[in-house]
């Protein structure tokens, strides 16, 4: 599958000219010969002085041809040079199944405006890898550890030979069985020889045990974050259950910020599902009320009209979950069966889960996000602002493997910044209710009188002796400093808690905040040693 530009319209037009200048030029030879034709058509050969003038319309029709028809060195360098190379998908698969996610991956990627080529890994060269400046790779694993089949050229041929990659932004998915020893052995190799090779990754790579939905939807879910298609369904919607919305509280106001909402959430049943710190609540969220009713009334439909087929589900709750289409003509005239059958859920919108269920509910972390027209962002809109208090929320909790806390007696280092408090919020819990006191956090946010989340808490546990160091960054007080700043100021420090068995986890901003802390990590440990952690597990990030 892969896409081209269109051509421009530049050259269609100097096409255009130029046959009309030709056409024009032997008109006017036409013309300029006719007089010297002054005797009956001669049916033999031309005498000679008729081949000079043949030659004189054949030299000037050539000559038209090159000024006018020949392509423009210039131009097809510019267009050259701006061209961005098309985004490639590579797949390596032993029955089929990465190959179809490589084909669904490329559509949500062509579904946002990107230009895509999708190839098995067999076809993937040193020289392409070298001229491509972001991509995809869907790698299963086969046998005891083994690559499929085909891919074993790319491993034997490609990897020993291939060039440092520092242009290459990336992003994999590794399919495996935990049944299996080396669990996704193949993904993690590839993943690691394309560090190596100075590769950055765009998110972190995502494990999938037997082709678990839930892994396949966080990867959709980050794909279509890089991609800008927010509208695409769910490849396999969630299985969500109603929680309520017991409280919503605005933790900065004030803040240069955007607004940031502690959101707690209790299951309608009263039972609540297992889960650990570091793991992720997918929630649905629903259309704004006020557009719901708007098309309604242009439709000319009734809000509470019963969908046939459901538990007395109204069209008004149905459009309010499903994705609303940009010309509202498109539904009119359907009957309701035809418009129930056109419409596609929206898709789930992830976040951290801050609490541990010994807390007794599911507690959240929220920023209010705009989209480009001024219009909130679909889940935090949802969530911060629509969602009214007491009533339901549609929510399933996912468990996040890479993310999990490591072992109580180890030390733990802490490392994020604005909402990704959520995640390092949970952890510290979980550790103050094993009793683990050998904790550091650093964190990072804007202005120190709004922004530090569950500051109060974090004060106490200090005071406490649950949380052995705070080092903290507020970039719009004074001195413009992040935590990576802190972390690279902190570098002996952090080498001896390393020595010390310590595990590092990473929560925030994917795009600033988690390339400078990986940088500075690496300042401190050196890249080898930080690999090395990154492969032992100790060194995790739950970034977006």
């Amino acid at each position: 599958m892969s896409t081209a530009a269109a051509p421009g319209i530049g050259p269609i037009l100097r096409i255009w000219l130029g046959n009309a200048a030709v056409l024009v030029l032997l008109a006017v030879l036409a013309g300029a010969l006719l007089p010297l034709h002054g005797e009956p058509w001669w049916v033999a050969s031309p005498r000679p002085a008729r081949w000079w003038w043949c030659a004189v319309v054949v030299l000037a029709y050539a000559g038209a041809s090159v000024v006018f028809l020949r392509p423009r060195p210039a131009a097809q360098a510019t267009s050259a040079a701006s061209a961005e190379p098309p985004m490639l998908v590579a797949w390596a698969s032993q029955t089929g199944f990465a190959n179809a996610l490589a084909e669904r991956s490329a559509a949500a990627l062509q579904a946002g405006g990107n230009n895509v080529i999708v190839l098995p890994l067999d076809q993937v060269d040193a020289q392409r890898l070298a001229s491509t400046r972001r991509a995809l790779f869907i790698a299963s694993t086969t046998g005891e550890g083994d690559p499929p089949d085909h891919a074993l050229r790319f491993l034997r041929e490609v990897m020993p030979q291939a060039s440092a990659l520092p242009d290459l932004h990336y992003a994999l998915l590794a399919l495996g069985d935990r049944e299996y020893l080396d669990f996704c052995a193949f993904g993690r190799q590839l993943d690691e020889w394309l560090r190596s090779r100075g590769a950055q990754p765009l998110f972190d790579r995502v494990d999938v045990d037997n082709a678990d939905e839930a892994a396949l939807r966080h990867w959709q879910y980050e794909l279509i974050r890089i991609a800008g298609s927010a509208a695409l369904a769910d490849w396999s919607p969630p299985a969500y259950t109603p929680w309520r919305l017991a409280s919503r509280t605005l933790l900065n106001a004030g803040s240069q910020g955007s607004p940031v909402h502690d959101l707690w959430l209790e299951p309608a049943c009263g039972v609540l599902p297992p889960w650990q710190a570091g793991d992720i609540a997918e929630i649905g969220p629903r259309n704004r009320p006020a557009q719901v009713q708007a098309l309604l009334a242009r439709l000319g439909l009734e809000a509470d009209a019963a969908i046939p087929g459901t538990d007395g589900e109204t069209l008004a709750a149905l459009l309010a979950r499903s994705q609303l289409p940009d010309d509202p003509q498109a539904l009119a005239g359907l009957t309701l069966d035809a418009l129930v059958a056109s419409l596609q859920p929206l898709p789930h919108r992830e976040y951290s889960i801050a609490s541990i269920p010994e807390e007794g509910g599911v507690r959240l972390l929220v920023r209010a996000m705009v989209n480009a027209d001024g219009s909130p962002g679909l889940g935090s809109g949802w969530l911060c602002q629509h969602a009214p208090v007491g009533g339901t929320i549609d929510l399933r909790v996912r468990t996040n493997p890479g993310f999990h806390p490591p072992p109580v007696d180890q030390p733990l280092v802490l490392v994020g910044n604005g909402t990704g408090m959520a995640g390092l919020r949970a952890h510290l819990r979980a550790r103050v209710a094993a009793g683990a006191r050998r904790n550091w956090l650093l964190f990072g946010e804007r202005n120190a009188d709004h922004d530090l989340f569950f500051g109060e808490e974090l004060l106490r546990w200090q005071a406490q002796g649950w949380l052995q160091r705070l080092d903290l960054a507020f970039s719009r007080d004074g001195e413009r400093r992040y935590v990576q700043d802190l972390l690279q100021d902190a570098g002996q420090d952090l080498r001896d808690w390393i020595d010390a068995g310590a595990s590092v986890l990473v929560c925030g901003n994917a795009s600033g905040m988690a390339p400078g802390v990986d940088a500075a990590i690496a300042g401190a440990l050196g890249g080898q040693q930080r690999d090395a952690l990154r492969i032992e597990g100790r060194y995790r990030r739950d970034v977006y």
